[in-house]
């Protein structure tokens, strides 16, 4: 490999440390499955063999928010569901972004009802639409590929906001 070949020929690598956070964040996303309703089951095939959602380094879904970045909400969103859902997109830590997955969850779909949701963006920040009733996996892989993309462009945050506070000097 060219990494391997050019830390065994020098011996080390210079980056800038906020380029190594980026990369590692945009190689290993973390999703929290939000799998309301028929979109689900198209969300699942997405981590099957066959589209392998490992290779994007999307592969550990996790169900607790705490340990989650990304957040695919797949599936009608009614407004009893909406709080719950948003309870959830607060437990999740900072950065965190969101797929909303299919035509009910970005705008309510077929269903023009009271009790139905006409789109997620009314209460979560979207960061990508995936068209289609259901989507195709291949089509989630797409928007997974464009958080990426997102994520390898956001900057870190400041490197002095990263060092705790009772090592940083105090001057008075």
């Amino acid at each position: 490999m060219g990494l391997e070949a050019k830390l065994n020929s020098d011996g080390f690598l210079i980056t800038k440390l906020d380029a190594i956070l980026q990369w590692a964040r945009k190689n290993s996303i973390w999703p929290m499955p939000m799998g309301i309703s028929c979109c689900a089951i198209e969300m699942m095939s997405a981590v099957d063999p066959k589209y392998d959602m490992a290779r994007f380094g999307a592969e550990v879904m996790r169900f607790t928010p705490r340990q989650c970045d990304l957040m695919i909400v797949a599936g009608t969103v009614t407004y009893k569901m909406a709080h719950v859902v948003r309870r959830i997109y607060d437990q999740m830590p900072d950065p965190k972004w969101v797929i909303a997955m299919g035509a009910c969850t970005s705008t309510g779909g077929i269903y023009r009802s009271y009790s139905v949701v006409q789109g997620i963006d009314q209460f979560l920040p979207v960061d990508v639409y995936t068209a289609g009733c259901p989507p195709r996996p291949d089509n989630l892989l797409n928007a997974l590929l464009l958080v990426r993309d997102k994520i390898g462009k956001t900057r870190s945050k400041d490197i002095t906001d990263l060092i705790p506070a009772e090592f940083k000097k105090v001057e008075s």
